[in-house]
């Protein structure tokens, strides 16, 4: 991924909607909004990589694997340096991990945590360097 194309850093990078029956939901928005669906497989299912003019928008994902237990909202994943010292801070200021740090492969790492309120959010950041 050039520069140019990566996320800035406090800036919404993707959002997903996680539910039950992601099929009935990714035919439910392909209709309401107009976005098509693209399959992503996750090995026995595919969650839905939903595009408008050839480029994904957004994320309808089964509650299975490792979304299983992530709440029926829409959950935005803002960019951040490093995940392990913003779940730090968030811990400090009183806020929750929901979701402990998870690979996205040459994506990165995210998890997700709940603030004060109770709102949840995506956190995600580069993928650790390594040495060797």
């Amino acid at each position: 991924m050039s520069d140019a194309s990566k996320p800035k850093l406090g800036t919404v990078g993707w959002v997903d909607l996680t539910v039950p029956n992601a099929d009935e939901v990714r035919d439910f928005y392909a209709g309401v909004v107009g976005w098509k669906p693209e399959a992503l497989s996750m090995g026995d299912y595919s969650d839905y990589v939903m595009t408008m003019d050839g480029a994904g928008v957004a994320g309808v994902c089964h509650a299975r694997g490792m979304n299983a237990g992530l709440p029926p909202v829409w959950l935005v994943y803002i960019q951040v340096a490093d995940v392990d010292e913003s779940i730090r801070v968030c811990l400090e200021k009183g806020g929750k991990v929901i979701v402990p740090v998870r690979s996205l492969g040459p994506n990165g790492r995210f998890c997700v945590i709940q603030d004060p309120a109770g709102a949840t959010v995506a956190l995600v950041s580069p993928p650790l360097e390594t040495n060797g």
